[in-house]
Parts: structure tokens; C-alpha cells; sequence
């Protein structure tokens, strides 16, 4: 890729997150799709593109396996590019104005049953320092549906044990506060008191969970430790830290909680990302009276 085409490319970035605050992973997908098309234009400079490159482009990688969804990501990040272009005057037309994004369905989220939940929270072995630190994880993710780089952020100045609750500055450096619970206040209390303690090894570390090595845990360890427990727990579905997430809302929205409020607890800026959520409650309820309903 040629130096010019890399400039324009993080002159973008940058944009990005002065103005909008973007995580440093959504600044990582817009990076990533901006330089897979700036290498396959070649010798091409970015300003020069047109509508027809761009529907090349997107043709090239549909036969190459990706799907709607990932087509559609790739589309927004080429139009959200070339309207920066065309704001700076580095451009005098959009190029993907005229582009029809692929349908994409809705996607409903792989949850997890309350009973689910139950046995993922059972697996660490908590006798040890770090099955203690991994059950604790569970907890808090569960009772707070945080995102995964949320939890594993975490820091003692955000902890308030007293009123029980994080302050979460999250996407768009939007600031809310999060209840935590007294389920998971407790598990906390004891990790503090001791798991920690011992891990730490007298060494000092402002991250709220740490590994043996007195640092911080990482989105990707944690990642690989919640699928292990999965397994181990015998769910037999598609896990990540994320699937948490979804059970909290979900299961909040099961037992009446107001969809505004699971809302702001999430960080979700537009309550039709929250509404997702819905579905997924009447998914289970059109289960549950197949299931028990003499005529279901």
C-alpha cells in the first residue's frame, strides 16, 4: 500500500475518535476494511475512486466468501470514509452514494437459559486463587451486563462497594452508573480480601482483576476462559463474553424489567439496539407455551 493511501487512511482514524470517541476496536475495523480495499485498488489512489471500484470491490470479496453482514460492515466503513473525504475537500463525489447495502437480517443472539447460567457460574474451581478470580468475573458480568473490554478495564477508582455500584465510561466516552448487586458485591469482596492478594504477590496493579503476573486481564484471555468453562459446564452452544451480556438483558426483560431502563444499564445509546432484547423474551415465551400448553 502506497504511503499516501496509509496517511489518508489514519488522517481518517484520527478523525474518528476526536469527534466520536470510537473504542480503539472499532477504530481497528475501520482500519482493517479501509486498508483490505486500499491494497486491492493497487496502484489506484483513493481520491480517484469510483462507484464502479467500489462495487468490484465488494463483488471481489462476496466471491471470496464473506457474507451480507460482512459486506454491509465494509460498506459503512468505505461511506463513512469517502463522506470524511468529501467534507475535507479531498474528493468531489461520493463514490458509495449510490451503492445498495445487502439485506441483512435480524440476528437474534445466542443467550443463555437461567439454568444455563447457573451451571457457567459453578465451573471455576474456586479453592484456587484463579477459579476464584474467574468465578468472581462471571458474577459481575452477569450482574452488570458489561462489555467484555469493560470488565476487564475495570479499576479501582471506578468501584463504589458502599453504594454498589461502577461508574462505566463506555462507547462514545458516554458515562453511566451500573448497579452491581449483592450476589456479586459479595463475591467481590472476597476476591478482594484475597484471591487478588495473593495473586498480586505483594506487586502492585490498578486493573480490578489481574493475572499471576500482576497485570491487567485481557479481552482475549478472558475470551478463551469463559469457553473453557462453557465446556466444561456442558453448555453446548456458541460462547463469548458477550453471551452474558445478552442473558443479563434478557433476563431482565423475562422477570419485567423496563426496556429503557435495561437500556441505560447496557450503555446503548438508541433503544432499538436494546430491542433486540425483546425478541428474544418472546422467542422464549412462544417456547415455553408450545412447550406446557395442552394445545401448544
Amino acid at each position: 500500500m502506497q504511503a499516501n493511501k496509509a496517511d489518508l487512511i489514519d488522517l481518517f482514524l484520527d478523525a474518528l475518535w476526536v469527534e466520536c470517541g470510537l473504542s480503539n476496536n472499532t477504530l481497528a475495523a475501520y482500519g482493517s476494511d479501509l486498508k483490505q480495499f486500499a491494497k486491492w485498488l493497487k496502484d489506484k489512489m483513493l481520491e480517484e475512486v469510483d462507484e464502479s471500484d467500489v462495487s468490484e470491490f465488494l463483488a471481489d470479496r462476496y466471491d471470496q466468501g464473506i457474507g451480507a453482514r460482512s459486506s454491509a460492515r465494509i460498506l459503512s466503513s468505505l461511506r463513512r470514509f469517502y463522506a470524511y473525504l468529501l467534507r475535507e475537500g479531498r474528493v468531489s463525489v461520493d463514490p458509495t452514494a449510490l451503492i445498495e447495502a445487502p439485506y441483512v437480517g435480524r440476528i437474534l443472539p445466542v443467550t443463555l437459559s437461567e439454568a444455563d447460567v447457573e451451571l457457567l457460574l459453578a465451573a471455576p474451581e474456586i479453592t484456587a486463587p484463579l477459579g476464584f478470580r474467574d468465578r468472581t468475573m462471571l458474577e459481575m458480568l452477569y450482574a452488570t451486563g458489561l462489555r467484555v473490554s469493560e470488565l476487564v478495564g475495570l479499576k479501582f477508582t471506578q468501584l463504589n462497594m458502599q453504594r454498589g455500584c461502577i461508574r462505566i465510561t463506555g462507547k462514545g466516552n458516554k458515562e453511566r452508573l451500573v448497579p452491581i448487586g449483592e450476589e456479586a458485591i459479595d463475591w467481590l469482596e472476597r476476591y478482594l480480601s484475597d484471591s487478588r492478594q495473593t495473586l498480586l504477590s505483594g506487586r502492585q496493579c490498578d486493573h480490578l482483576f489481574v493475572t499471576k503476573r500482576a497485570n491487567g486481564m485481557t479481552r482475549q484471555a478472558f475470551w478463551h476462559i469463559i469457553k473453557r468453562y462453557a465446556k466444561k459446564a456442558g453448555i453446548d452452544k456458541e460462547m463469548s463474553p458477550h453471551t452474558l451480556r445478552h442473558a443479563f438483558a434478557t433476563h431482565l426483560l423475562n422477570h419485567g424489567a423496563d426496556l429503557r431502563v435495561v437500556q441505560l444499564l447496557l450503555g446503548h445509546s438508541d433503544l432499538s439496539t436494546t430491542q433486540i432484547y425483546t425478541h428474544i423474551a418472546q422467542e422464549r415465551l412462544k417456547d415455553l407455551h408450545a412447550k406446557f400448553h395442552p394445545r401448544g
